[in-house]
């Protein structure tokens, strides 16, 4: 019997609300399956399950605000789940005792009238249990509708009602939707007192040191533009997705880069989950990660980058995506500015920032040409490495970009 903490979603994190639970004892979950919603500062964020087993019973109460670590639930693991049990058979006679006559059959009394099913009830996994479960985007598309969570069949774990059956539900609604009123979950006062606690945190234990490296992107938006020409709208690749691809790749040469500094001596990770800087409409910042990116191609990454960012701006990150990050990107797109110089997000050990692309003068072949540039900055632990494999790693980036792997 193990029990199901509550998780740490980030260095910023103390405490989380319990707001939903999605099984209920008895249930069977696997690796990966979403238990239950937890609101932070950051928002509401779905708790995934790291082991299989069984949901012996469910500790926390929803609306509890607990720690970092207190527990949220027991559960089972597979080999000390025991078979349900059976139901009870009847005494064995001796071997020796004569066998007795077969009782006479009861009589039957004539059945009662049963009371007929309701018209129409919907299934819910918290039919006569409570409030319904669902997904905090499916909650917040209602409340948007205007439509009732318990009129909606669900379709998620336990009958949990998500966004797609939400947005089916709305295709029969008759009238024009009331407009939005908010994403519940999500303060942003609260958000913007989280980023500052992690950030100080950082300046206060990570001895940082910072790099910048002027990028050349011609070779890489040439090549991007041909891919595109023959694409859809929906196919097309952004630059950002190179520029993520090759800090990415980078990590091959220089891995001390990648890892999370959580005990000492520091082992680089295995797996390069990156960390994505979204900014979300109304301020503040996520920067969730693209899990195990080191195995993606460019087209896998650009996908990836729109399902993140599409789901952090409706509430519907998992905590893997929070909490295994193990370098991070962050890039300003076209705001105008140069550069950026980034604060590391603990305990991660490096962060590279990208300026905006901009074409500027450059010396080639002798002439003065225009060309597509970038500033890229690192921002490095010096506990794990120093500025001439920082400068390498940089260097990588910058040829990875200039010799685009592109399909």
């Amino acid at each position: 019997m193990s029990i199901f903490p509550m998780p740490s979603l980030g260095a910023d994190m103390e405490a989380g609300k319990l707001v939903e639970w999605l099984v209920k004892p008895g249930d069977q979950v696997k690796k990966g399956d979403v238990v239950a919603v937890v609101e932070t500062q950051k928002g509401a964020i779905e708790i995934e399950i790291f082991q299989p087993g069984r949901i012996e019973e469910l500790i926390a109460e929803v609306g509890q605000t607990l720690p970092v670590g207190a527990p949220l639930a027991r559960l089972a693991s597979e080999g000390e789940m025991a078979p349900p049990p059976s139901a009870p058979q009847p005494p064995v006679a001796p071997q020796s005792a004569a066998p007795s006559p077969p009782p006479a059959p009861a009589p039957i009394a004539p059945a009662a009238p049963s009371a007929p099913p309701p018209a129409s009830s919907p299934p819910t996994a918290a039919a006569g249990m409570g409030p319904v479960l669902a997904s905090p985007a499916a909650r917040a598309r209602a409340v948007e509708l205007g439509l009732d969570l318990g009129a909606i069949p669900g379709s998620g774990p336990g009958g949990a009602v998500l966004l797609a059956d939400v947005e089916q539900a709305a295709t029969h609604l008759p009238a024009e939707p009331p407009a939005p009123t908010g994403k519940p979950g999500l303060d942003m006062a609260e958000m913007r007192r989280a980023i500052a606690t992690a950030m100080s945190r950082s300046k206060r234990e990570i001895p940082h040191y910072y790099l910048t490296h002027e990028i050349d992107l011609q070779a890489a938006q040439e090549r991007l533009t041909a891919v595109n020409a023959d694409r859809t709208p929906d196919r097309r690749l952004l630059l950002g997705a190179l520029l993520v691809r090759a800090t990415v790749g980078a990590l091959a040469k220089v891995p001390e880069l990648n890892g999370r500094f959580e005990a000492d001596p520091f082992t680089p990770a295995a797996a390069v989950h990156c960390g994505l800087a979204i900014a979300m409409r109304g301020g503040g910042l996520i920067a969730p990660a693209i899990l195990d990116a080191q195995a993606m191609d460019v087209d896998a990454i650009m996908d990836a980058m729109r399902d993140l960012v599409a789901r952090t701006r409706t509430g519907r990150l998992r905590n893997s995506e929070i909490t295994q990050g193990t370098i991070t990107v962050s890039s300003l797109g076209e705001t105008g500015v140069d550069a950026l110089t980034g604060v590391i997000y603990p305990p991660q050990v490096a962060l590279v920032g990208f300026g905006t692309p901009r074409l500027k003068p450059v010396v080639l072949d002798g002439a003065i040409v225009a060309r597509l540039s970038v500033t890229a900055t690192l921002a490095a632990d010096h506990r794990i490495s120093d500025g001439r494999r920082g400068a390498q790693f940089l260097g990588e980036i910058a040829r990875l970009l200039q010799e685009p792997d592109i399909p």
